[in-house]
């Protein structure tokens, strides 16, 4: 069996948004697109909540973009995913069947994935944000005709925890750029655990690193 030991794989890409996009501005749908397709170009695999709205467009662009998308979905069979919950399986290459409803789902989401964009969202959005803001993930806040960047800055602002791996800006191609350079940084300087039943309960644990 060959097994990969130069940790070289692609990063994995979340991209959060609002699955009810009519709050978000005329151009959110060709900014999510064109996220998409930048995780694509610049060697990202695309993970999504396997939603409509603003996640799906970003599926949209970076499967246009030939690249690799998949979804976690809350539901916990194809045929709940597209029956009970009446969400999509466009523009996915793998889908994860979580079973854990829609706040279980955001969890299994963000850790998932290696840095997550921030779009035009609600509720739920500000979930995974939060999800990863605790994980000290890398973050990337797209800046749009939305309430949501600035929601996010008021959260840091109150929020009395530091964190030095959140990034801001405007244009996806820029954002993506600096996302995957702390993405990079952070592989290559911390190893994460996370509490779980072996008894490992710290955000790091590099004194239990061979």
């Amino acid at each position: 069996m060959n097994i990969k030991d130069d940790g070289k794989f692609k990063p994995k890409l979340c991209v959060s948004g609002a699955a009810e996009t009519s709050h978000c501005g005329a151009n959110s749908f060709e900014l999510a697109e064109e996220l998409g397709r930048e995780i694509a170009r610049q060697g990202g695999i695309l993970v999504t909540g396997a939603t409509t709205g603003f996640p799906l467009q970003a599926a949209k662009g970076c499967k246009e973009e030939g690249g690799i998308s998949v979804g976690f979905s809350p539901a916990s069979t194809e045929f709940e995913h597209r029956n009970i919950y009446r969400l999509p399986v466009d523009y996915m290459d793998l889908m994860v069947y979580t079973g854990f409803g829609y706040p279980g789902r955001d969890l299994f989401l963000t850790r998932a994935s290696d840095a997550v964009f921030i779009g035009c969202g609600r509720i739920g959005t500000i979930h995974e944000f939060t999800v990863a803001y605790e994980d000290n993930k890398p973050i990337g806040i797209l800046e749009g005709d939305w309430l949501m960047d600035e929601t996010i800055k008021i959260i840091l602002e109150r929020s009395n925890r530091r964190n030095d791996k959140i990034v801001f800006d405007t244009n996806p191609k820029n954002l993506v750029e600096k996302v995957l350079q702390l993405v990079i940084k952070d592989k290559n300087e911390i190893n994460r655990s996370y509490k779980n039943s072996d008894g490992f309960n710290g955000t790091y644990c590099q004194d239990r690193i061979l």
